[in-house]
């Protein structure tokens, strides 16, 4: 009997020893009951939480935070106050998780779930952006902080992939805007505007949606910039005349200048339609490029097979808008991404944009000196050229230009210096005739005779030009075997183009 007392006395002590033990729980994480303080009120709040009482959580992270400062618990703890205010929403709990998130990242940007902070710092952006149309500083700022996501964490794979896939669609945003921004330029028309914001469109964003009509576009305006140069000279000189009297030297000299010039603006089109074909051959805009190629008598590039691949890939990534989500997309706020590309690397570094006034002073200087030299303004859209004196006012594009000063004399200031950079021709002076003829350096001088049939437009690159077909084939496999780029053939890239959205359907009147 004395047996079973004792036996029965020694699991009581164990059993009351058992209860009063107070032993540290090594994972805070774990679901482990525990008697510590500070692990019950982490509990309690996780809790509340859980039953979307907000301010009881905080309430319990918060004294959990300021009273037990050496606690285990308190990085979990400041995560789970930012995510109370994550979760409540509205304009000011999401600014106010913002900034918990910060200083998450600060106190403890060595732990895994400082990406985690970074990327719901990222999409407490993306659920405040807003249509193209509207306001875009939540895209703006979306943008940058997804980019954070990506370079500062690259180890984390989960978090990097989810950081990819929304900047793909919050760079969708961005470049829609930018597009419309350049196509009303485009058709007002404002051609150096809209050549700025489309070519900075198409190297910022190449995976947009619309790139293949924004070159286009792009090419567009150049070609409005050129034959406003061309049909613009018979009234400009007319007004030059009728103002300043100026010479017919002068004038030539003017003409010659702008025709080269509106030859570097062709040439720059002609470039926008060649990356149409050979970056977008799957696109809708790729029939009109090459259309607009041979109008301008230009070579037809043609896209190789990894290209054409890899844009087929990105179009049957996009997902087109349901009749209905176009409805109510009418009454959200919130933009429709839908056309985004759900494959390739989104651009992750700032290109610098470019200016209207630099895009037409480049094309000046890619023409040559010549160009300059007679294009004081082009089109009303670029300043007179010259140095301001001190105190002068600054010069304006629609400023008429300076006449010619009269000293005391009664004689005119002499004309500016030649350019000592200017090329010169060997002309023997024993003869005036051919002298004459090179007097005028700016003016443009055919190599052919004045009764010469016109040149033929070239031919397209890479196709065959008559001979042995099958030789002409083996020159042309030896040599996209030798680059390592074997090109695509019309069939496969006629397959490969999706069909045309409505409103891009060209019109065939019946028979």
């Amino acid at each position: 009997m004395s047996y079973r007392i004792s036996i029965v006395a020694l699991i009581a002590t164990l059993a009351v020893t058992t209860a009063c033990t107070n032993k540290k729980v090594s994972n805070p994480l774990a679901k482990v009951d525990s008697k510590q303080p500070d692990k019950v009120l982490f509990d309690r709040g996780m809790d509340a939480m859980k039953h979307n009482h907000f301010d009881v959580a905080r309430l319990d992270m918060q004294t959990l935070i300021n009273t037990y400062p050496e606690s285990e618990f308190i990085a979990r703890a400041k995560l789970a106050l930012a995510d109370s205010w994550y979760a409540e929403g509205g304009t000011a709990g999401m600014a106010q998780a913002e900034q918990e998130y910060r200083d998450f990242e600060t106190f403890f940007p060595n732990m895994p779930e400082a990406a985690e902070a970074q990327l719901k710092i990222a999409n407490i952006q993306f659920q405040q952006m807003e249509k193209p149309d509207r306001d875009f500083t939540h895209a703006v700022r979306a943008e940058d902080e997804y980019r954070k996501v990506i370079l500062q964490y690259p180890d984390n794979a989960k978090m990097v992939a989810e950081a990819k896939t929304k900047l793909l669609q919050v760079q969708e945003v961005i470049a829609e805007r930018e597009f419309r921004v350049g196509r009303f330029y485009y058709l007002r028309p404002s051609y150096p505007a809209a050549i700025a914001r489309l070519q900075s469109l198409v190297d910022r964003y190449p995976l947009y949606s619309k790139a293949d009509e924004a070159l286009y576009f792009l090419g567009q305006s150049y070609e409005g910039e050129a034959a406003l140069l061309r049909h613009g000279d018979a009234a400009e000189r007319a007004q030059m005349e009728k103002m300043h009297k100026i010479n017919e030297a002068q004038l030539k000299a003017d003409k010659a200048a702008r025709e080269r010039l509106a030859s570097q603006f062709e040439k720059e089109a002609a470039q926008a339609y060649s990356q149409i074909l050979t970056r977008y051959p799957a696109m809708n805009r790729a029939d009109d490029a090459k259309a607009r190629l041979l109008a301008l008598h230009e070579p037809v590039p043609r896209p190789t097979k990894a290209m054409l691949a890899q844009n087929k890939a990105e179009e049957d990534s996009r997902r087109q808008q349901t009749t209905v989500s176009a409805l109510t997309s009418i009454l959200n706020r919130h933009p429709d991404v839908s056309a985004a590309a759900n494959v390739g690397e989104p651009s992750l570094q700032d290109k610098e944009l470019k200016n209207p006034s630099d895009v037409v002073k480049d094309t000046i200087r890619a023409a040559g000196p010549k160009a300059s030299s007679g294009t004081e303004s082009l089109t009303g859209n670029i300043v007179n050229t010259g140095t301001p004196g001190e105190n002068a006012p600054a010069p304006r594009s629609d400023a008429p230009p300076a006449e010619p000063k009269t000293t005391a004399g009664g004689t005119t200031s002499p004309p500016a210096q030649p350019d000592p950079n200017e090329l010169k021709t060997n002309v023997s002076n024993s003869d005036p005739q051919q002298a004459a003829a090179v007097n005028d350096p700016n003016e443009l001088k055919p190599n052919v005779a004045q009764d010469a049939p016109p040149v033929p437009a070239p031919a397209q690159v890479n196709e065959l030009q008559g001979g042995d077909p099958a030789q002409a084939s083996a020159n042309g496999n030896a040599a996209s075997s030798a680059a390592g780029q074997e090109l695509a053939d019309d069939n496969a890239i006629a397959s490969s183009k999706h069909k045309k959205k409505k409103g891009l359907h060209k019109v065939i009147p019946f028979k």
